[in-house]
């Protein structure tokens, strides 16, 4: 932190399957993640974030908006999940209780 006006840095990170933006941004104490967000001009590279609906987290941990940020935090921005992990668990449930009662036939010798 530079202590003479009071600003520190924290990374912003937004991962996409084939892509990854690190952006560090410098911040005044008292600056929140909404703050570092919009001031990381992430918003403008990827235009389908909406600052209303984002999801985000520091160092893992789910956060709102409106968290106070400090020096060398790690604001990420989570993408929604493509399907819901408790419907896949239960679906190859499932799939593996039919294959079990119908017993395939494959490879035993008559």
């Amino acid at each position: 932190m530079d202590n003479q006006n009071n600003t520190f840095q924290v990374e912003v990170i937004y991962a996409l399957p084939d892509e990854q933006k690190i952006l560090t941004v410098d911040l005044q104490e008292g600056q929140t993640a909404k703050d570092a967000i919009e001031l990381s001009g992430i918003l403008q590279r990827y235009p389908e974030l909406d600052i209303d609906k984002l999801v985000i987290g520091i160092f893992g941990k789910k956060v709102k908006l409106d968290k106070a940020l400090r020096d060398r935090d790690r604001v990420e921005i989570y993408r929604p999940l493509i399907a819901d992990p408790k419907e896949v668990r239960k679906r190859k449930a499932a799939e593996g209780k039919k294959l079990k009662k119908g017993g395939s036939t494959a490879g035993v010798k008559k």
